[in-house]
């Protein structure tokens, strides 16, 4: 199922749109195609290289439920041939009452011979959204 994505705009809506259908191979249409790609689900370890990456969607398609993402907040910064995009994911259970999240998600596209394509998906969840004291310095680690 080889895609070429002409934006990295357009490869993360081939992404989200796998994840909402729970295609794997949709899904993995999506990421580079190289050890080095690296994908962290909320709670959850680093995975690195297609096959770790691979397993952790399929058992994610598995369970079948389905879900839809509503993305807000995207922040993009584009330094030649990568691009990184920071985000709110909201997400709806089929079935489920209301949304859970938000989940912030940074993910990272790079342009390949084949279009551009993500390296890299990291998403958590936060202790909380903006209840950070504007006058006192963020907390780092």
């Amino acid at each position: 199922m080889a895609r070429d994505f002409d934006t990295p705009e357009a490869a993360e809506a081939a992404f989200y749109a796998a994840f909402e259908s729970g295609d794997l191979e949709a899904m993995m249409a999506v990421w580079v195609d190289d050890d080095s790609i690296v994908c962290i689900h909320p709670g959850s370890i680093r995975l690195s290289g297609p096959a770790e990456v691979r397993e952790s969607w399929r058992q994610i398609f598995a369970g079948g439920r389905r879900l839809r993402f509503r993305i807000t907040d995207l922040r993009a910064t584009r330094a030649g041939q990568t691009t990184v995009h920071s985000l709110y994911e909201y997400v709806a259970v089929a079935g489920v009452a209301g949304e859970a999240g938000p989940v912030i998600a940074t993910n990272i596209y790079v342009a390949t011979a084949d279009g551009w394509r993500l390296w890299m998906h990291h998403a958590s969840t936060p202790a909380a959204i903006d209840d950070e004291p504007e006058d006192e310095a963020p907390t780092l680690h």
